[in-house]
């Protein structure tokens, strides 16, 4: 990740490039858990992401979160407090 990228767009690039998705919508919710565990001031602790792509058919949930997981890679799981997912096949 580039040092002055921010998680949103690295996070967005990401899984734009390794999903192809149809939907993708990725916010910066960390104001909102102000006052919370894991809250930084800045942001960029905590994401929700919505994502649509052919690759999740068929797929468990389970399976479609550990994809993502997997395709952020720990550089970015280890800097984030919390990972919010919607995911659909498209």
């Amino acid at each position: 990740m580039k040092k002055l990228e921010r998680t949103l767009d690295h996070i967005h690039k990401t899984l734009q490039v390794g999903f192809e998705p149809t939907e993708l919508v990725v916010l910066d919710v960390s104001e909102s858990h102000r006052g919370h565990s894991g809250f930084q001031d800045g942001g960029e602790s905590h994401f929700d992401v919505t994502i649509a792509a052919a690759q999740f058919a068929g797929m468990s949930r389970l399976a479609q979160h550990r994809a993502i997981h997997t395709a952020l890679g720990p550089q970015i799981m280890d800097r984030i407090h919390a990972l919010a997912l919607t995911v659909r096949s498209a």
